[in-house]
C-alpha cells in the first residue's frame, strides 16, 4: 500500500542542516522544513541574525539549533556535521544555501573578490555536501538540495554584471548532476533549486534593474512572494520526491521557460 500524500511530505524524525539559514530565503526554507517536522541545524557566519532566528523558531515550537560556520573553511564544516549528528542523532537533509556576491564589470573584477565568491558559493557547497554525504552514506539515505540561481541558466546584456556569482551558480548546477550520479546508487539524492527574483539583502540591488522587465515579460509578471520556496524545498527533502535526482528546478515565474 502506498503512503498518503500527507505521509509523503512528513519530515518528522528527520534532521536538516540549512547553511545561510538565519535570514532571507535560507530562513524561509528552514522554516518550511521545521514546519514539516524536521529538526534544524542552522548555520551562518554572524551570530546576530542566527541567534535571533533560532530563538524565533524555538518560540514557535520548532526544533532548532544554530552554529557559526564559514562554509569555505573545511574544519568548520566538519564541526558543523559532527555537532548536528551529536545533537540530533542523524543527518538526513542538507540545504546548501550559503552564498555571497560581488558585482563589477569583468575587466575590473578584483581577483580576491572573484575568489571569495567561488570559495563560498561553489567550493563551500562542495565541502558541505562532501561532509554531509560521509554521514548519509553510513545511513544509506539522504537528500542534498543545492541552492543555485537562474543566473546559472541565463544572463542579460543589461546587467547586473557579476561574473563570479554567475560562474559559481552555473558550476553548482553541474556539481549537482555529478554528485547525484556519484551517490544515487548509494542512497543519496542530489537536486538543485534555481530561484528567480525574491526580495533579500543579496537580490534587492538586482531587482531594481530587473523588476520592470519582469512585470512586462514574465509569464507570471511579478517578483517572487514570501513563502513561494517553501513547497519545493519540502518536496525535494521528502519521500514525495523519492524518484527525483540530478535535477535543477527553476522557481522563477516562467522567466527561463
Amino acid at each position: 500500500m502506498t503512503k498518503s500524500v500527507k505521509d509523503l511530505f512528513d519530515l518528522t524524525g528527520k534532521t536538516a542542516i540549512v547553511t545561510g539559514g538565519s535570514r532571507g530565503i535560507g530562513k524561509e526554507m528552514a522554516e518550511a522544513l521545521g514546519e514539516a517536522g524536521a529538526s534544524l541545524m542552522l548555520c551562518a557566519r554572524r551570530s546576530e541574525w542566527l541567534d535571533e532566528t533560532v530563538a524565533e523558531f524555538a518560540a514557535r515550537g520548532l526544533k532548532a539549533a544554530g552554529l557559526l560556520c564559514d562554509v569555505s573553511h573545511p574544519d568548520e564544516v566538519a564541526g558543523l556535521v559532527d555537532e548536528t549528528v551529536k545533537r540530533f542523532g542523524s543527518l538526513d537533509i542538507l540545504v546548501n544555501n550559503a552564498g555571497v556576491s560581488w558585482a563589477e564589470m569583468p575587466e575590473d573584477m578584483p581577483l580576491e573578490k572573484w575568489q571569495k565568491v567561488i570559495d563560498v558559493n561553489l567550493t563551500g557547497c562542495f565541502l558541505v555536501a562532501q561532509a554531509a554525504a560521509r554521514q548519509m552514506l553510513k545511513q544509506e539515505s539522504g537528500s542534498i538540495i543545492n541552492i543555485t540561481s537562474i543566473s546559472g541558466l541565463t544572463s542579460s546584456a543589461n546587467g547586473p554584471f557579476y561574473a563570479g556569482y554567475v560562474a559559481s551558480k552555473a558550476g553548482l548546477i553541474g556539481l549537482t548532476r555529478e554528485l547525484a550520479a556519484s551517490w544515487g546508487r548509494r542512497g543519496i539524492r542530489v537536486n538543485a533549486i534555481a530561484p528567480g527574483f525574491f526580495h533579500s539583502r543579496l537580490a534587492d540591488s538586482a531587482i531594481e534593474i530587473y523588476e520592470r522587465s519582469i512585470q512586462e515579460n514574465n509569464m507570471l509578471p511579478r517578483i517572487g512572494r514570501p513563502g513561494e520556496l517553501k513547497g519545493i524545498v519540502v518536496f525535494l527533502a521528502s519521500e514525495a520526491s523519492s524518484y527525483v535526482t540530478g535535477q535543477t528546478i527553476a522557481i522563477d515565474g516562467g522567466m527561463t521557460a
